[in-house]
């Protein structure tokens, strides 16, 4: 996922009076939102409603989090709870993000395992889409969740843990904003390292077909960009963490790229200055995992986003069709960005099972031509089990979209037990999970 709205230097949401998601393509279906300042004032919000929906930081393209009766908000709830050293666990309220976690941890002297590119986003509205950043042994976002605190429909506290919950713990985690509103969010922490990132342009795109083990393999992160023009990846970003004794030489040439001699942004022709630092100068984790500097806080991104999961196996294959429908894709088309994300065991993560690669695309915002196009996207990714994200556009059938997820339906029984009378659910919901139009 290219998860900033990476045009936004030039262009933001003019003042409107409107609730609308942050790239603003979405106007919300109520404006009526709650602000929640303590778990207690959660409890009696949620006790009291019959419908509502959690609002986050907004960055979902889909109607997944839309509500028409009331939106709940947490942000204010935004501290660190507890910092556990020795079990190597940090406990953050529901509101936190990433952005505003990560300094704080770092200087405690440790570190998450994962980013994504944008690191303004929620903690546990990411969790909760299964949001990833990239690499061969890195999985998504999610996966670093060791427990939770969420407040059910009846407004009661519940409390999860991998060590103590098993498979409700794992089927809660990716809870689609279903389950609960999430007020706590336990995370699995390292010690802090440094890393580096270097920069390669024009990498042939039969090179990676080539190589496409060694290429993923190559680096802690590994991102690769392209508009599908002239079979080649514009530009390859390589991750590498900072190992002592080391000594680090950056290649000029990778595969027949070559090494990039200025900071790049992923849209070649939009400066570099909001990106985070390339030309193997070395940096904290949270400097360099993401694409884009957490001192930036965007404006709303003139942009859509679309993603696709395919299990690795069929990387290639899947790439390879979408490269042939570049005459089409084209016109639309920001940037795509390929990564690789590790299988985990969470229910209704796209990557249950499986490690997969994803093949991201950032749109014009010009929503009747995507939508025309994303089904011609679909049909040739099908064949390879693609799974969309949860919180990107897609048109994907509900009846195929549920197919490809073998828990679902212990999920669904989760839920039911947690909001009988559906008090989480939305029209996506209810059409894409549940299966009511």
């Amino acid at each position: 996922m290219m998860a900033s709205p990476i045009i936004s230097p030039l262009l933001g949401a003019m003042p409107d009076d409107k609730l609308k998601n942050w790239a603003g393509n979405l106007e919300y279906g109520t404006e009526r939102l709650y602000s929640a300042n303590s778990v207690d004032e959660v409890r009696e919000f949620v006790a009291k409603q019959s419908k509502l929906k959690v609002l986050g930081t907004r960055h979902c393209f889909n109607t997944i989090a839309n509500s028409t009766d009331e939106f709940l908000s947490v942000r204010p709830m935004a501290k660190i709870a507890a910092l556990d050293a020795t079990a190597r666990t940090v406990t953050v309220e529901g509101g936190m993000s990433y952005g505003q976690l990560c300094p704080e941890l770092d200087a405690k002297g440790f570190a998450l395992h994962n980013l994504a590119s944008l690191p303004h986003i929620s903690i546990a509205g990411a969790c909760c889409t299964a949001t990833h950043g990239s690499g061969d042994k890195n999985g998504n976002l999610a996966t670093a969740v060791s427990a939770l605190e969420m407040v059910t429909a009846a407004g009661e506290p519940v409390h999860l843990s991998r060590k103590a919950d098993g498979e409700t713990f794992r089927g809660a985690v990716v809870g689609l904003g279903a389950l609960g509103v999430i007020t706590k969010v336990t995370l699995d922490v390292q010690p802090t390292f440094q890393m580096r990132q270097s920069v390669y342009e024009n990498l042939p795109m039969k090179e990676w077909k080539d190589n496409f083990e060694a290429i993923g393999s190559s680096a802690y992160s590994v991102s690769l960009f392209t508009d599908w023009q002239g079979k080649k990846f514009n530009e390859v970003w390589l991750k590498s963490r900072v190992e002592d004794g080391k000594v680090f030489h950056a290649p000029e040439e990778f595969y027949g790229a070559k090494r990039a001699t200025k900071n790049l942004h992923p849209i070649a022709e939009l400066s570099a200055e909001n990106c985070t630092e390339q030309m193997g100068v070395p940096g904290t984790w949270y400097e360099r995992l993401p694409h884009f500097r957490m001192g930036f806080t965007p404006s709303a991104g003139k942009e859509l986003q679309s993603e696709y999961f395919v299990p690795r196996q069929h990387a290639v294959d899947a790439v390879l069709a979408v490269e042939r429908l570049h005459d089409q894709v084209t016109p639309q088309l920001l940037i795509t960005e390929i990564r690789t994300i590790a299988a985990d065991d969470l229910w209704m993560s796209p990557c249950y099972k499986q490690p997969c690669v994803t093949i991201h695309f950032t749109w014009k915002q010009d929503w009747p031509a995507v939508r025309q196009l994303l089904p011609v996207i679909e049909r040739e990714l099908a064949p390879f089990g693609a799974r969309p994200h949860w919180g990107k556009l897609f048109t994907m059938a509900p009846s195929q979209l549920r197919a490809h997820y073998e828990k679902l339906p212990e999920f669904i029984a989760l839920t039911n037990k947690y909001d009988p009378q559906g008090k989480f659910r939305n029209g996506f919901l209810n059409t894409n999970i549940f299966g009511r139009a």
